[in-house]
């Protein structure tokens, strides 16, 4: 009987460590797999709501799956916060609103847009800029603080207007063909 005990106590023994071993090699892979995933992210996507006084900003997570509304600064801060930002996070892509009438042609306030365009250009020669055209983002902002429940004080707040018309900007790039071939690329 002593014999017996002592031969499953090894077998005890030999299948612990054995479940020890697995779980061990398990969580080794495991750890390699998730740095893998993150040196093979694609890097975030920033999207401007450019606008005289306020900017919208919104981003996608590393793998540009979700739109988010980062916050609303204002104009005079823009390029201090994208210094700050960028050193913090890799940013691979700027989407910029593109204003437009409703006969297509260019808005009045492209003339404030297009000096901020070639400053961003030439202080990020390296992140490239696409354009997306933004009509009705500001309508389409405030009826989802609508269809969200916000009270009426709570929609006056002009800060967050601009930071979902970012999101909105920033989901329409997401949806297009451009950016879903582009996807299909990275991916292959």
């Amino acid at each position: 009987m002593q014999r017996y005990n002592i031969f499953c106590y090894t077998l005890k023994q030999e299948i612990k460590n054995a479940f020890y071993f697995h779980y061990l090699k398990f969580y080794v892979n495991f750890a390699r797999q998730k740095k893998n995933r993150k040196e093979q992210s694609m890097g975030r996507i920033l999207a401007i709501d450019y606008g005289q006084k306020r900017v919208g900003i919104a981003v996608t997570d590393d793998n540009q799956l979700i739109a988010t509304g980062l916050q609303t600064i204002p104009t005079g801060e823009l390029f201090d916060f994208l210094k700050t930002y960028l050193s913090k996070e890799n940013v691979v892509l700027f989407v910029v609103g593109l204003p437009k009438q409703m006969d297509n042609t260019p808005s009045d306030s492209t003339k404030y847009i297009t000096p901020f365009l070639k400053k961003l250009q030439s202080i990020y020669p390296q992140i490239p800029i696409k354009r997306v055209d933004e009509r009705f983002t500001s309508q389409m902002a405030f009826q989802t603080m609508i269809d969200a429940g916000l009270k009426k004080k709570a929609r006056q707040n002009k800060a967050l207007v601009d930071t979902i018309s970012a999101t909105i900007i920033l989901q329409s790039y997401m949806e297009s063909a451009e950016f879903n071939q582009q996807k299909k690329i990275n991916t292959l």
